[in-house]
């Protein structure tokens, strides 16, 4: 079942991305393999996904460990979730983006860790442009100030947005949301900011990441379309 989803995911991915006019290869599939079994993630490895996205650290950092044990494969691993400050020091050097730094005080600490390690830790930021109060993330005003005070962190490698809409069932209510999420980054980029270059859209998820796409993501996060239905947490 695994392999057959990947595939629907990829030429979906490539179908919607040419349609839009955009090159297939300007999507990244994030593969978010949290609540996920090993043996399930190790099937989606060998099937093809290289890009794992997990929103809890030590199930994540247990997963990277073993299996890096199971497999040959390159596999990158990318942080999606909520992360906590007194967490950070875990993580850094062990995922290749951290999706949701959605504070200039998270982004401090992540510098400060990074930094002690001679690192440089690849980030984006956290945008709550619903403005619902269950999810985490800046506001939109919030956000030319936080690029600001972090383009002065040489810890810290910005790298583009991030957002989670409201769940709806129609993929279609969700187009405003990531509309909102890149022109915020067209705005933002027109600043001329130091050292922050906001290539990257993190944006859509199972359910909606073809209209996504088709409004300029660059990561999509796809999990149940690739794993089914996870367990309950």
């Amino acid at each position: 079942m695994i392999p057959e989803n990947l595939e629907w995911v990829k030429s979906r991915i490539v179908q919607t991305a040419k349609k839009a006019g955009r090159s297939p290869d300007s999507v990244c599939l994030v593969a978010v393999s949290k609540t996920i079994s090993l043996e399930k993630i190790t099937e989606a490895c060998e099937a093809g996904a290289e890009l794992f996205g997990e929103n809890r650290v030590q199930e994540a950092l247990d997963k990277i460990d073993r299996l890096g044990q199971s497999t040959q494969r390159n596999v990158e691993w990318h942080f999606i979730g909520h992360l906590q400050k007194n967490k950070v020091k875990q993580i850094i050097g062990r995922f290749g983006l951290i999706h949701s730094v959605d504070s200039t005080a998270l982004a401090q600490v992540i510098n400060e860790k990074s930094l002690a390690e001679g690192r440089i830790t690849t980030v984006l930021i956290q945008v709550n442009v619903s403005g619902e109060t269950s999810k985490f993330g800046m506001a939109p005003d919030e956000l030319e100030s936080a690029l600001r005070a972090m383009s002065k962190m040489p810890g810290v490698k910005v790298e583009g947005l991030m957002t989670i809409p409201p769940y709806a069932e129609d993929p279609e209510k969700s187009r405003g949301f990531f509309t909102q999420l890149r022109e915020l980054r067209d705005k933002m980029a027109e600043l001329g900011i130091g050292g922050i270059d906001l290539k990257e859209l993190s944006m859509g998820m199972s359910n909606d990441f073809t209209v996504a796409i088709e409004e300029g993501a660059t990561l999509v996060r796809v999990g149940s379309a690739i794993f089914g239905d996870r367990p309950a947490d």
